[in-house]
């Protein structure tokens, strides 16, 4: 791997960043110590620094020299309602929540970048550092966009990168076009007439709807979509009636639909109301689809994944970058900059856990498991992507 020297030196100080702020972990939009521990930081180290975009938001921003090119980097800061398992010193000292996806450790490779490119102005251009709120299902990145970050901070492209736990330590994957799918929630509300369960031809069967609903919901992936255009269509929750031997007025079912394209999501919430419709219609029931979309696909824009792919390969080397990984229908709210930028959106191996400190939890190294704990090894390799891509992107034509 060539990683920066300077980088490699100041490891001490980031992992303690990195430590300290898993010890203290905030839920999105309540990030008011981890917020104000980065602005302190970079104004320390004399980057100008913003705050109050997406609530909890910090923005650096560095400028050398007279280019007019710039460039956003963003890590995300919050962590997830989640009682951690692991003893170890830098464990969760808040109960119930935990740094269970990384994000303490995307932050730091961030400010390690910051650390040396503040004190190494061999560029020529505008670095906007974005640390953001609220990924984790508070849509932190609209939130800051919303409140004016491009607008203020204006980026010719903005980039992003995520640890990913089973890629091996320190290795990028990466991909063109869609990497995670967009992320919308359904509920369905089924009305019918109670009855008693030995007559039920006296009532309107809400429970036997939502069944015949829930089986008629799947032909939309199976029947209506293209085979080739991927999506999941999830029902993973039912709840109707309280008594065995009593036929409910009501039940209710819900679930999440994920698609690479908004074009397939559009199809899908199409289907799924006049199914939905027709089966209650048919049983005599009414019904009402709630659809809530969340975060659209995220999808990298093609010469800036190119570019990446570049820096990666000069980093750690052509063997270790995938530069054609297989999506995930996972979400990220990274999305909406890159609908709003061009930009790329990369992993970075988080290996298989054995890097843990003794005291960890019994449970796997994954993400959104209170097992889990971020890969120090990695916060030289990503601050040193962050300083190589700002360099090289902002020294392009």
């Amino acid at each position: 791997m060539k990683l920066i020297p300077e980088i490699q030196s100041a490891y001490g100080e980031i992992q303690s960043l990195r430590r300290t702020i898993h010890a203290n972990p905030e839920l999105r939009y309540e990030e008011t110590h981890t917020s104000d521990l980065v602005a302190k930081t970079l104004s320390g180290w004399g980057i100008e620094v913003h705050r109050g975009l997406g609530k909890t938001g910090v923005v650096g921003v560095l400028k050398r020299g007279n280019g007019t090119r710039s460039i956003g980097l963003r890590a995300d800061m919050d962590a997830l309602p989640i009682r951690e398992l692991n003893t170890f010193d830098h464990r969760s000292r808040n109960e119930g929540k935990m740094h269970a996806c990384g994000h303490d450790g995307h932050t730091a490779m961030l400010l390690g970048a910051a650390r040396y490119l503040a004190a190494h102005g061999d560029f020529d251009g505008t670095i906007v550092f974005i640390f953001q709120p609220a990924e984790e299902g508070g849509a932190g990145a609209k939130a800051m966009i919303d409140d004016g970050l491009f607008a203020r901070f204006p980026v010719d492209a903005v980039f992003g990168v995520h640890n990913w736990p089973g890629l091996g330590t320190g290795h990028f994957g990466v991909t063109e076009g869609p990497i995670m799918a967009s992320s919308n929630e359904f509920r369905i509300d089924v009305t019918g007439i109670g009855a008693h369960a030995a007559l039920p031809h006296n009532g309107r069967d809400p429970v036997f709807t939502a069944v015949q609903i829930a089986n008629g919901l799947q032909s939309i992936i199976t029947r209506n979509k293209k085979p080739i255009d991927t999506a999941v269509l999830s029902i993973t929750q039912i709840h109707a009636g309280d008594a065995v031997n009593v036929v409910p007025n009501e039940a209710w079912l819900a679930g999440t639909v994920r698609t690479f394209t908004t074009q397939t999501l559009d199809l899908i919430e199409s289907r799924m109301h006049k199914i939905v419709e027709g089966i209650a219609e048919a049983y005599e029931c009414s019904a009402k689809v709630t659809f809530r979309r969340n975060y659209p696909p995220t999808v990298n824009s093609g010469d800036e994944t190119k570019f990446a792919v570049m820096v990666m390969k000069e980093i750690v080397g052509d063997e270790n970058v995938n530069d054609s990984i297989e999506p995930t229908m996972t979400a990220e709210d990274f999305s909406f900059m890159l609908e709003a930028k061009p930009g790329c959106y990369a992993l970075l191996g988080n290996g298989d856990g054995d890097h843990r400190d003794l005291g960890h939890g019994e449970g796997p190294c994954m993400l959104h498991n209170a097992s889990y704990d971020f890969n120090d090894e990695l916060l030289p390799v990503g601050s040193t992507y962050w300083v190589r891509l700002a360099q090289r992107f902002l020294a392009r034509e």
